[in-house]
């Protein structure tokens, strides 16, 4: 199961490819029992991670799954936004299904932003102006409080553990400034003060300058293990825009959410799922409406961590996910969910896209052109036998192996792991001559 090559020094990332829900939080989990430190670089609340170890389902949000290993630290990078009220809750809860230790194993970089709650109550506003043209935020404060971030008018966590009066003063300023855009947020400035006086204690413990100290664990030989949030096809740069988070959850977040240069970066493992799923608004072309649609749901269980919605289901797009390829220098695949295809006679996978009659060869930028595009299938027939007891790529059906086989060879990455269930140990690790 070993990922690192001979330069241990070199960073290992893991990223999502497609729109996020790949299955990120159990690869963490696989892998970070090789690692010293484990880190979240971007996003916020509005990632959702679950990890399955012996039954118990841990979930996590701002948390890096990788908390679960007790032998190495989890920090939260610059580049993550951090509502205090839910990491607390977060914490309360993963303690209640058994999470332990981690007080000294926890690392928050000082210069991480915080949410506020009218943050949250601006991003649910906002979505309510747009109306039918409302992108399906989780609603989580995500994209205004990285929109204070740009502004210059946010407030990091070293604000509020370092000189409290300062805290405030940006605080009033920033509320006022949010209810300048909408005057119907609710914010109580006294109440809040006080409460944020409380979390600047209880925070204040795990508030590091991390650039440093992930810096002086690469020198010292450490392996550090970078979790991503969301997906490439999300990443508010490369992503199907307008329809993305407000993030960069491609490679380049992994650098300026953490200070890393991308000379320490080694592996890249992308995680695949062996469909295509999207929770929210938004183009997908290989996107099912039929009963196959409802097997992959049903069998996947493709329901929303954060938005309690139905995640929207479809093929396994091979074509954007050679885009994703292009942008993010995967080096390995770990691909997911290959036991949900089980049942079905046949499969199909996108190769390509047709732009008004024409086979187009790149990956359109514009969500208008997204939603035009026709999906160029190849067929495959199904293996319909279960592979969730299967250990070995040799024991996969034959057309489970050929689906394996066509997904290297269109990507030229190799496959080095595959999910067969939801369970930590439900995965198939590649033999070194299979991926030479």
């Amino acid at each position: 199961m070993r990922v690192f090559g001979q330069n241990q020094t070199k960073v290992t990332v893991v990223l999502g490819t497609q729109w996020g829900d790949e299955g990120k939080g159990r690869v963490i989990d696989m892998l970070a029992g090789e690692v010293d430190v484990v880190c979240r670089c971007q996003g916020g609340g509005n990632a959702g991670h679950n990890v399955v170890v012996k039954g118990v389902k841990y979930r996590f949000h701002l948390l890096p799954s990788g908390i679960i290993n007790p032998n190495c630290k989890s920090v939260i990078g610059s580049g993550v936004v951090i509502h205090l009220p839910d990491l607390f809750k977060e914490i309360e809860e993963n303690e209640a299904r058994g999470l332990k230790d981690w007080q000294d194993r926890l690392i928050i970089s000082d210069r991480a932003h915080l949410v506020f709650d009218f943050h949250q109550q601006l991003d649910q506003l906002q979505e309510l102006e747009k109306g039918t043209q409302s992108i399906g935020t989780t609603k989580k404060g995500i994209g205004p409080t990285y929109a204070s971030k740009i502004a210059r008018a946010g407030i990091r966590v070293g604000e509020l553990v370092e000189d409290y009066d300062n805290f405030s003063e940006k605080f009033i300023a920033l509320a006022a400034s949010c209810k300048k855009i909408f005057p119907a947020l609710e914010i109580d400035l006294k109440e809040e003060l006080e409460r944020y006086k409380g979390y600047a204690d209880r925070i204040r413990p795990y508030v590091k300058e991390t650039v440093h100290y992930l810096h002086q664990a690469i020198k010292d030989g450490k392996k550090i293990l970078v979790e991503g949030a969301q997906g490439a096809l999300l990443d508010i740069d490369f992503g199907t825009y307008p329809y993305v988070t407000s993030s960069n959850c491609s490679i380049g977040g992994v650098c300026t959410g953490l200070g890393l240069p991308p000379s320490v970066i080694g592996e890249v493992v992308a995680v695949v799922k062996a469909y295509t799923t999207r929770i929210s608004a938004g183009p997908f072309p290989a996107e099912l409406l039929d009963a196959t649609a409802d097997i992959l749901q049903n069998r996947g269980c493709e329901f929303g961590h954060i938005i309690k919605h139905k995640r929207r289901c479809g093929w396994l797009d091979l074509f954007s996910l050679k885009y994703t390829a292009n942008v993010n220098g995967y080096t390995s695949i770990c691909l997911t969910k290959v036991d949900i295809l089980d049942t079905l006679p046949s499969i199909k996978v996108c190769t390509g896209y047709r732009l008004n009659g024409k086979t187009i060869e790149y990956f359109p930028s514009s969500a208008s052109s997204l939603n035009k595009v026709e999906p160029i299938y190849e067929e495959f027939e199904g293996w319909q036998t279960s592979t969730e007891s299967v250990r070995s790529f040799d024991k996969l059906p034959l057309n489970a192996q050929k689906y394996v086989r066509f997904i290297e060879d269109y990507l030229d990455i190799p496959v080095k792991w595959i999910g067969v269930g939801a369970d930590r140990e439900s995965v198939i690790t590649m033999s070194d001559s299979h991926n030479s």
